[in-house]
């Protein structure tokens, strides 16, 4: 549950293969914080890790994100975009309501399948902010090349019944039924074969173009997985030790 600060949190439960993982911050539009983000990435290392064959990405309240907090934005905050700051190797699927803004349009392009309330409408306002760090261009390899320039020069909003259209969205749903519909999804996937689902995860990131700043989030993360491992701390301790190390692969 949200606490009495409003900082907000993550919150992560598993059913049946299924993972469920809600922003739930409702008092602050699902703004997204620095340590949520951290809170974030920690729950796509814990789907990757875990039993759960899919999962799926939802938010509490009537706005499914407002994107990054401006009163304290996230700087890493690519860490926390599915398959960018971390290989899942599974499916997520976004369950959308209201407006998703600014870093929520980009966490939704990365995700496998989008169940969206009728209400939902997608807005990209960082041309008009005056900040942006790129990923979102990642989008023009996942719908039209003219409707993605619209949805990042113009800044939105695209309806839901739009983004549906040029498929950014998979289904649109009367609201109050988006997680009943996403759940159905998800438990056909998570009955199906695991290793054929991954193969065809896999193979369709590799298929899709790359924009530059993706590529380069992709490869800083998997250095810092490196760089933060247990055998890296060992490889330091054994060095000032002077004896040989002890790597486990981790």
């Amino acid at each position: 549950m949200t606490d009495s600060t409003g900082e907000g949190s993550i919150d992560y439960t598993s059913q049946g293969a299924v993972a469920t993982i809600r922003i739930n911050r409702p008092a602050k539009r699902n703004a997204l914080s620095s340590g949520m983000c951290d809170q974030l990435r920690a729950a796509w290392l814990r789907l990757r890790d875990s039993d759960d064959r899919v999962g799926l990405l939802c938010a509490a309240g009537e706005t499914f994100t407002a994107g990054a907090d401006l009163t304290n934005p996230p700087s890493d905050f690519w860490l926390a975009v599915p398959d960018v700051g971390v290989d899942i190797g599974k499916p997520v699927i976004a369950v959308v309501q209201g407006p998703v803004i600014g870093m929520g349009v980009t966490i939704l392009a990365f995700c496998d399948l989008c169940v969206a309330a009728d209400d939902a409408r997608f807005i990209y306002p960082e041309a008009k902010v005056g900040v942006a760090m790129g990923l979102i261009t990642a989008i023009g390899a996942r719908i039209p090349h003219k409707i993605a320039m619209e949805l990042m020069l113009l800044g939105g909003p695209l309806s839901a019944q739009r983004a549906y259209e040029v498929g950014f969205v998979n289904r649109v749903v009367p609201r109050g039924q988006e997680m009943e519909t996403a759940l159905q999804m998800a438990q056909t996937i998570a009955q199906s074969a695991p290793l054929v689902i991954k193969l065809l995860k896999n193979l369709t990131q590799q298929t899709l173009a790359k924009s530059p700043v993706e590529t380069m989030y992709r490869t800083s993360a998997q250095t810092l997985e490196v760089q933060r491992s247990a055998d890296a701390v060992e490889g330091l301790l054994a060095f000032k030790e002077k004896r040989t190390p002890k790597f486990v692969g981790k």
